[in-house]
């Protein structure tokens, strides 16, 4: 189903384009400086920005369409409550050892994504009270 333009929702699917695409872009290149200032792992600070700039790239799209697709805004609340997740599950799971920079960066970076997702959902459930 279409669901014709709605500003609040494209703004924040925008910006979550722009800080996925700016955070991969820190992340993948410069993983090796990132990866001695937090104690955690180069690959992995390399492969999480990789994931991220096709990532950004895709949000950037779906926000950008005439029309926002439900099924397509889901995806991404979707995409955004796994990352939240899977950051809080790395620093409690014991698989990385960052120092206390490094904990702050990951809890920062799952915080932001959070209050993405959060804004999303929140965007969403509007349009659908706006069309029901």
């Amino acid at each position: 189903m279409l669901v014709s333009q709605v500003s609040p929702l494209r703004r924040v699917l925008l910006a979550d384009a722009l800080v996925s695409g700016a955070t991969g872009l820190l992340m993948f290149g410069g993983a090796g400086f990132l990866a001695s200032l937090l104690d955690l792992p180069q690959p992995l600070l390399s492969y999480a920005g990789l994931v991220l700039l096709p990532y950004g790239a895709l949000v950037a799209w779906v926000g950008t369409r005439e029309n926002l697709q439900r099924p397509a805004v889901w995806t991404v609340i979707l995409a955004n409550a796994l990352w939240t997740v899977d950051s809080i599950v790395l620093l409690l799971s014991g698989w990385v050892a960052p120092n206390t920079l490094g904990y702050a960066f990951v809890i920062a970076q799952a915080l932001v994504v959070a209050l993405f997702a959060a804004m999303q959902y929140r965007g969403i459930r509007r349009m659908s009270a706006t069309i029901a």
